[in-house]
C-alpha cells in the first residue's frame, strides 16, 4: 500500500470512531444526565428552529440572493401550504395544498 491509501484508510477509520462514539453518547453512562432546567426547556424548540433554518432560505432565496419579486411560486404555495396546516392541522394536506399551487404556478406560467 502506498502512503496515500494509508492515510485514506486512517481517515475512515477514525471517522467511523468518532462516528460511532458520537451517536453512542447517550447510551454509554448508566444513569440518566442531570439537565438544567433551562437547557431542558430550550431543547424543546430545537427542531422548530433546525426545520426553519433549512426551510425559510430554501423559500426565500434563490441563488444564494434573496427574492426580488413575489412573482415565485414557492412564495404562495408556502403561504396557503402553512394556512392550510393551521386549519386542520394534517400533513399529507398541507403537502397537497402545497404542491397543487406551486407546480401550475412553476410549470404552467413559468414563474
Amino acid at each position: 500500500m502506498s502512503g496515500h491509501w494509508i492515510f485514506t484508510a486512517i481517515a475512515i477509520l477514525g471517522l467511523a470512531v468518532i462516528t460511532v462514539v458520537s451517536r453512542s453518547f447517550f447510551m454509554i453512562p448508566e444513569r440518566e444526565l442531570p439537565l438544567p432546567d433551562w437547557l431542558k426547556r430550550g431543547l424543546k424548540y430545537a427542531p422548530l428552529a433546525a426545520l426553519t433554518a433549512v426551510i425559510a432560505p430554501e423559500i426565500l432565496m434563490t441563488q444564494g440572493e434573496l427574492l426580488d419579486t413575489f412573482k415565485d411560486a414557492r412564495l404562495p404555495a408556502a403561504i396557503l401550504a402553512s394556512a392550510y396546516y393551521f386549519w386542520k392541522r394534517g400533513i399529507l394536506g398541507t403537502i397537497v395544498v402545497g404542491m397543487a399551487v406551486y407546480l401550475p404556478l412553476h410549470i404552467g406560467w413559468g414563474w
